[in-house]
């Protein structure tokens, strides 16, 4: 896997809208919030552009994403949010290119259709983390520590970002850290952007508003493409909303029984993508990580650099 270079003090990031548009008032919080980091935000005006339930046509939108990719002045990418139409942009991206001048992307839920297609079809890692509107949240929506650790390799490897995680599956594995929401990873298989990670790769799983049964139709998905089998481990985010409503049934209970036969150690309640209020954490998605898991405790620990 290719690694981005480590952002420094002043580096301009290049702000994309690859999905739903957005409230102009918390654009601008989360873009100070983002200065405050150290780091000088860009964007193009045509970033506010509003299509039904996107932000402007799907041209527009590669366009933009291409645009920041290619600058040589940007050292990094950061989605202002998720929502939906991330996938729109796959064909008309060069994964060629994109893998020639390799940037930081940051981002999650609908971005892991960018993260999958730039992690798999260009070999780049890239960071599961906030985006413009978590940022616009200040303290309260992301974990400072760890997104600019990942962002400019002041985290030293053999770093544990999670402790304390409740184990569902006890063991011991090693490999590296691939995936993002669930229902976009479904939605991949059968074209040519399909999630298909290598085997013995850590699963990371995540997604907001999915009661039991369609976490289970989605993990079945996954299970009868092969995917469950390859993983040497699952790490499972924080599920919000997904509890049945009348209490009956827990996301966690569900995600307990359709993980079970998980070859690996599995492990739930990482604060990452859509988060149940706490602050969200920023993981490198393609580099080694090492799950453990015993008793009712595990952790998440990356054991490299996610910069060069």
């Amino acid at each position: 896997m290719t690694k981005p270079r480590a952002l420094r003090p002043g580096d301009r990031i290049g702000i994309i809208a690859p999905a739903s548009p957005f409230d102009r008032q918390t654009f601008d919080r989360g873009v100070a919030e983002l200065r405050t980091l150290g780091f000088e935000p860009v964007f193009e005006e045509s970033i506010f552009e509003r299509r039904a339930y996107v932000a402007g046509s799907a041209e527009t939108r590669a366009r933009r994403f291409q645009a920041a990719w290619r600058d040589p002045s940007t050292a990094g990418v950061m989605a202002v949010r998720g929502g939906f139409g991330s996938a729109h942009l796959l064909p008309l991206l060069d994964p060629a290119e994109l893998g020639r001048s390799p940037k930081a992307l940051i981002g999650c839920s609908d971005l892991t259709a960018l993260h999958t297609f730039l992690t798999q079809q260009c070999g780049l890692v890239t960071l599961h983390g906030p985006m413009v509107v978590t940022l616009a949240r200040g303290e309260a929506g992301y974990d400072r520590e760890s997104l600019l650790a990942h962002l400019t390799g002041r985290r030293p490897p053999h770093s544990v970002v999670a402790g304390e995680l409740a184990a569902t599956r006890a063991g011991r594995a090693r490999g590296p850290l691939l995936g993002g929401t669930l229902s976009l990873l479904a939605a991949s298989l059968g074209t040519r952007y399909a999630f298909d990670p290598p085997d013995g790769h850590i699963l990371l799983l995540d997604d907001i508003g999915e009661r039991p049964y369609r976490l289970d139709r989605l993990l079945t998905q996954l299970r009868q493409a092969g995917i469950l089998a390859r993983a040497g481990g699952v790490v499972c985010a924080c599920f919000p909303d997904c509890d049945e409503p009348d209490g009956s049934l827990t996301a966690h209970d569900a995600l307990n029984e359709l993980l079970a036969d998980i070859r690996g150690p599995v492990v739930r309640g990482l604060p990452t993508g859509h988060t149940a209020g706490a602050p969200m954490l920023t993981v490198p998605l393609g580099v080694e990580v090492t799950v453990e898991a015993e008793g009712a405790t595990g952790r998440l620990t990356v054991e490299e650099e996610a910069v060069a």
